[in-house]
C-alpha cells in the first residue's frame, strides 16, 4: 500500500511539473535588431536605422532598453490595431506607466503611434533628453493628468512611414515639465488635436515608446498598462452592455427620456432606441442634481455615415467638451474630469458644428 501511494505521488508530481510552463507568464526575451511581434499580450517593436541597440521584453507591457552610437532608434510596447476603427470607435484610451529613464543626449519618453486615412504620426511626450521637441510654434495647450502640454503640428516630406516613403503630418503634445510616471489620458489629447482641426484617421498603433536620436541611454519600463475602453482588451467591444442605472451621482439617462428640441431632432429606433440630431441647435436636455463638482461623462452614439459626428456637452449653459463619433457603428465616447456646478444643473447635448455631411444618433448618457 505504501509503495502504491509513493508511485501515485510521483505521478501527480510529474503531471504538475509538465503543466508548470503553461501556467507561467511568457519568459523575458532580449532582441538587438529590428523586430516586431507580440509578447505577453502586448505588441512590440524595435526599430533603428543604425547603431547598437538592445531591448529586453519583460512581463505584460514592461521592457528595458539601451542604445548608443545610433542615428535614430525606437523601442515600444503597446497595441497595433487593424486600421478599421477610429479612436472614438475603440473607446477611451489611457496608459499607466513608470520608467527609470536615463537618456544621454536627444531622446523622448512618449506615447507614440500612427493613423491611416489620413496618415498621421503622433507623439504625447512626457519627458525628454537634451532637447525639447519639436521646435515649432505651439497651437495652444491642454491641461490634463496634473500638467500642461503644448500642442504642435509639423509636416514630414518624403520620409519613412507605415505606408512607405510618404509626406504626412505629425501631431505633438509635449508636457511643459518632465515626468517619468503617472497616467496619460491618450483620448483627451486626441480630442484636443481634433478640436484644433488636426484630424486623425483609422488607428494603426498606440504604444509607450522610448526614442533616441544621435544619442545614448537606458530606460527601464518597470510598470506599464494600456487601457482601451476602460481595460486592456486585444479586441475591445464597441457595443458594450449599458451599466445599470444608479441613483443620484452616477446616473445613466436614456436620451429619448430627455427633452428633445431643435428644428429637426426626433426619436429613433435604429440602430438603437434614442434620438437623432440632424442640424445645428438640435438637442436633448434635462436637469441633473450633483452633490460634487467633478464627473466624467460618457455618451453612447454614432454617426449616420463614415463622416465624423460631433455632439457638444453643456452644463449650466457652459460648454464642457465634445463627443466624437467617426462611423455608423455605436460606440461610447468619454469626456473625463469635467468641472461643473453643484446642485440642480441643466445638461444639454447639442449639435453646433453641422456641415450637412453627417447626422448624430445618441443613445444614453452615463455620469461617473
Amino acid at each position: 500500500m505504501k509503495q502504491k501511494r509513493v508511485k501515485m505521488f510521483l505521478s501527480v508530481l510529474m503531471i504538475m511539473t509538465m503543466l508548470l510552463p503553461a501556467m507561467s507568464v511568457q519568459a523575458a526575451t532580449t532582441i538587438t535588431n529590428n523586430q516586431t511581434g507580440n509578447h505577453d499580450g502586448y505588441d512590440y517593436e524595435l526599430w533603428k536605422d543604425s547603431g547598437n541597440t538592445s531591448m529586453t521584453l519583460n512581463s505584460g507591457g514592461t521592457f528595458s532598453c539601451s542604445w548608443n552610437n545610433i542615428n535614430n532608434a525606437l523601442f515600444r510596447k503597446g497595441k497595433k490595431f487593424n486600421e478599421t476603427q477610429t479612436h472614438q470607435q475603440l473607446g477611451n484610451i489611457s496608459v499607466d506607466y513608470g520608467v527609470n529613464y536615463q537618456p544621454n543626449g536627444n531622446s523622448y519618453l512618449c506615447i507614440y503611434g500612427w493613423t491611416s486615412d489620413p496618415l498621421v504620426e503622433f507623439y504625447i511626450v512626457d519627458s525628454w533628453g537634451s532637447w525639447r521637441p519639436p521646435g515649432a510654434s505651439s497651437k495652444g495647450t491642454i491641461t490634463v493628468d496634473g500638467g500642461t502640454y503644448d500642442i504642435y503640428q509639423t509636416t514630414r516630406v518624403n520620409q519613412p512611414s507605415i505606408k512607405g516613403t510618404a509626406t504626412f503630418e505629425q501631431y505633438w503634445s509635449v508636457r511643459t515639465s518632465k515626468r517619468t510616471s503617472g497616467t496619460i489620458s491618450v483620448s483627451q489629447h486626441f480630442n484636443a488635436w481634433e478640436n484644433r482641426g488636426m484630424r486623425l484617421g483609422k488607428m494603426y498603433e498606440v504604444a509607450l515608446t522610448v526614442e533616441g536620436w544621435q544619442s545614448s541611454g537606458t530606460a527601464d519600463v518597470y510598470s506599464h498598462s494600456l487601457n482601451v475602453g476602460g481595460s486592456y482588451n486585444p479586441n475591445p467591444d464597441p457595443n458594450p452592455t449599458p451599466p445599470p442605472t444608479g441613483g443620484g451621482d452616477g446616473d445613466r439617462k436614456e436620451c429619448e427620456s430627455m427633452t428633445v428640441s431643435g428644428p429637426y431632432a426626433g426619436n429613433i429606433n435604429n440602430p438603437f432606441n434614442g434620438v437623432a440630431l440632424y442640424a445645428n441647435n438640435d438637442k436633448v436636455s434635462y436637469t441633473q442634481y450633483f452633490s460634487s463638482g467633478t464627473h466624467s461623462f460618457s455618451l453612447r452614439g454614432c454617426s449616420n455615415n463614415s463622416n465624423m459626428a460631433r455632439v457638444d456637452l453643456r452644463i449650466g449653459g457652459e460648454y464642457k467638451g465634445t463627443f466624437y463619433y467617426g462611423g455608423s457603428y455605436p460606440a461610447v465616447y468619454t469626456i473625463n474630469n469635467v468641472n461643473h456646478g453643484t446642485g440642480n444643473q441643466t445638461i444639454e447635448l447639442i449639435v453646433t458644428a453641422d456641415d450637412g455631411q453627417w447626422d448624430a444618433f445618441i443613445d444614453y448618457l452615463e455620469i461617473k
